[in-house]
């Protein structure tokens, strides 16, 4: 099955939709891991590098391994950690909280502010997601300005083929872990529901202080207008803390000393949302949807004193944050199809954004202390109102799509300190900024292409770049905003049946980067980010047997190959953090038919460096991780989940913070059922 060139939204559903059916019923399709269609619903794709990673064809991702869901997608860097929360980097890009990408779920921004605060703490349990979309880099221009693309998470809606289905699932493993996820969906008429609860809880592998408990619950209904339309109403509750159990020093890891450093250090997040959508197919040849959405989403933390790296907190103190943000958001955006025989397509669109952000810092008399005294109040707002718009040419096989985004935006912060000597600290900020791109594709055959790509993006000053937030920290008033622009040439085809592959060259250039150093913030100076990208499926039992009698066996190959560095500026000659010469990625998914999955992953990165400084302490070394999971259905209605993280019980570690290494969890398992009526 071979995605069309051009499909309305509804249209992606059903195929993507029937690609899940025939696998559970047939498996006589090779996995459907590919890229978006050129034009889909008011979107263009046309001449951009993009991925469409699809869940189903795995084994049932549990616990939200992201290893395991992205490991079919170069370019994209995970800094495992062991909370829930996220971080993804991008290319040689900061990955704390995919805070230069732009993080969606359905469509809808989901960083805490995408403008101020762009730190992704929220992001959906797999359980419920469908696929997720990437977009590489600035071509993803009708999503945001960040230079690392945009990341969508496009969740489950109602199926349509039943009134009634129920699924529960019940999952135990190491680390005292139990995960439950269970939904029930239906189409009765013309209003189709779908209702999930899911709850994961563990007490983690570190000696103490690394247990995290979550809850999350929503509800989806999906009506079906007389004029072809649908109204799609989602609401959603989510809550999680963690705590936050230290950083180790060098020795202890390399001595497998896993002991907490810091006892008293929390996190908790709340987070509400409700969003309404239209989509209408009003002609053949075009497409309008609209969202509206409100968040309710509050971060809290506290952290004791004391302390560095890898040195226990032994402060008698604690510094306690509460930062809110209530944000209230439009976007919509119409495509129509023009020309002799409509094979032009153009879209334009607006998002009127508006968040209310007041953050309070807090000194706590005790190192466990959940409230204390006021030390400073920040007051943060941000009203966003871009504009974009694309259009795609279409000359036989030839397609040209020039981009525009225009940044309408303003940004006030004010912080006052509590401490009479210091005075209070203002900024404001107000675009416009203009970004433009442009994308070619050329199809060689109806299912290959060439394509080329170059898109200017941006990084603006955040609320914590603004205004100082820490004791000592400095930050001048003349900062920059970081601007990038990124070019990609590559090759991409469905050679045979059996056979998948998509390859790319690419360079960004980051001009302006802010960055510390020392206790002041700063552009750090611009860097070069350069390589290659290789992604490949496929079907060894296709390719050799060539028939699916025994199943279909998936294997997959996806390769970053990356030169980053400064170039400019204090860091010059360094290599940015989180920017290893390679990441690969390689594994093997079986499926046959509708009763077995098994999912072998590895991951191997080289050695890089946690942050853009090159320090010793911040040396990440290369490693290799393993993940085996499978789940057989074993009776009409019931299946039997396993897994095996770390298989190989790799000691490693991806991320390095200010106060120590966060270290990997060894060799674990989970084993569990799912109940599906």
């Amino acid at each position: 099955m071979v995605f069309p060139l051009t499909c309305s939204a509804q249209d992606l559903h059903k195929t993507l939709d029937a690609l899940v059916v025939t696998a559970e019923s047939e498996a006589d399709e090779t996995n459907p891991q590919g890229w978006l269609p050129d034009v889909t619903g008011a979107t263009i794709f046309a001449g951009k590098k993009t991925a469409v990673i699809d869940l189903d064809a795995q084994a049932r991702n549990v616990g939200n391994n992201y290893r395991q869901a992205l490991s079919q997608t170069p370019s994209l860097l995970l800094a495992e950690e062991s909370s829930p929360l996220v971080s993804i980097g991008y290319r040689g890009l900061n990955p704390h909280r995919a805070q230069f990408t732009q993080v969606l779920r359905d469509g809808i921004p989901i960083h805490a502010d995408q403008f101020g605060y762009p730190e992704a703490y929220y992001t959906p349990p797999l359980d419920t997601v469908d696929r997720i979309e990437f977009v590489h880099g600035g071509a993803a221009l009708l999503y945001g300005p960040q230079p690392g693309g945009a990341l969508n998470y496009i969740t489950h809606r109602p199926r349509a083929d039943k009134p009634f289905s129920l699924r529960t699932q019940q999952v135990v493993g190491s680390d005292d872990l139990y995960a439950t996820f269970s939904s029930t969906d239906g189409t009765v008429g013309k209003l189709g529901y779908y209702l999930y609860f899911n709850h994961r809880e563990s007490e983690g592998f570190r000696s103490a202080n690394s247990d995290y408990d979550l809850n999350n619950g929503a509800i989806k209904l999906l009506y079906s207008l007389d004029n072809g339309g649908t109204i799609l109403f989602n609401a959603d509750t989510y809550e999680e803390n963690h705590g936050e159990p230290g950083g180790l020093s060098v020795a202890d890891f390399n001595a497998g000393i896993l002991t907490a450093t810091r006892l008293n250090d929390r996190f908790s997040l709340d987070r509400d949302s409700v969003s309404v959508t239209y989509e209408i197919e009003p002609t053949p040849d075009s497409f309008f949807t609209a969202t509206a959405w409100w968040t309710d989403y509050t971060r809290y933390s506290r952290r004791q004193s004391g302390g560095g790296f890898g040195i226990p907190a032994n402060g008698a103190t604690n510094s306690i944050e509460n930062q809110k943000f209530e944000t209230l958001g439009l976007v919509s955006r119409y495509r129509f199809n023009w020309g002799s025989e409509s094979q032009h397509a153009f879209t334009a669109g607006i998002q009127i954004y508006h968040v209310d952000s007041p953050r309070t810092d807090e000194v706590g008399a005790t190192p466990s202390a959940s409230s204390g005294a006021l030390a400073r109040v920040s007051d943060r707002e941000v009203f966003y109102v871009p504009v974009f718009m694309e259009n795609r040419f279409k000359f036989g096989d030839l397609s040209l799509t020039p981009g525009l985004r225009i940044e309408n935006f303003s940004q006030d912060v004010e912080t006052r300190f509590i401490d009479p000597v210091r005075a209070p600290r203002e900024r404001d900020e107000d675009g416009p900024v203009v970004l433009g791109g442009l994308g070619i594709e050329y199809a060689t055959d109806e299912n290959s292409a060439v394509y080329a790509n170059v898109s200017q993006s941006y990084r603006p000053v955040i609320f914590t770049e603004a205004v100082p937030t820490g004791g000592g920290q400095i930050v001048p008033n003349d900062l920059e905003e970081g601007e990038a622009i990124e070019y990609e040439l590559g090759y991409r085809s469905r050679a045979t049946e059996w056979l998948t592959f998509d390859t790319s060259v690419f360079l960004l250039s980051f001009k302006d980067q802010i960055g510390t150093l020392g206790n002041t913030t700063a552009n750090v100076g611009d860097s070069i980010h350069k390589g290659i990208d290789l992604s490949a499926n496929t079907d060894l039992l296709g390719l050799m047997a060539g028939t699916d009698r025994y199943g279909v066996l998936d294997w997959y190959l996806n390769a970053t190959l990356l030169d980053a560095e400064f170039t400019d500026g204090p860091a010059d000659g360094r290599t940015p953090q989180y920017a290893p010469d390679y990441i690969i990625r390689t594994g093997f998914n079986y499926q046959y038919e509708d009763k077995i999955k098994v999912s072998l992953g590895g991951t191997f990165l080289d050695n890089h460096f946690a942050n853009d400084t090159n320090t010793p302490n911040f040396a990440v070394p290369a490693y290799m991780v393993w993940d085996l999971t499978a789940e057989c259905k074993i009776h009409e209605n019931l299946r039997l989940i396993a897994g095996i993280n770390n298989l190989f019980d790799e000691s490693y570690f991806a991320r390095v913070r200010n106060d120590g290494i966060d270290p990997a969890n060894g060799r674990n398992y989970y084993v569990g059922a799912s109940l599906e009526f």
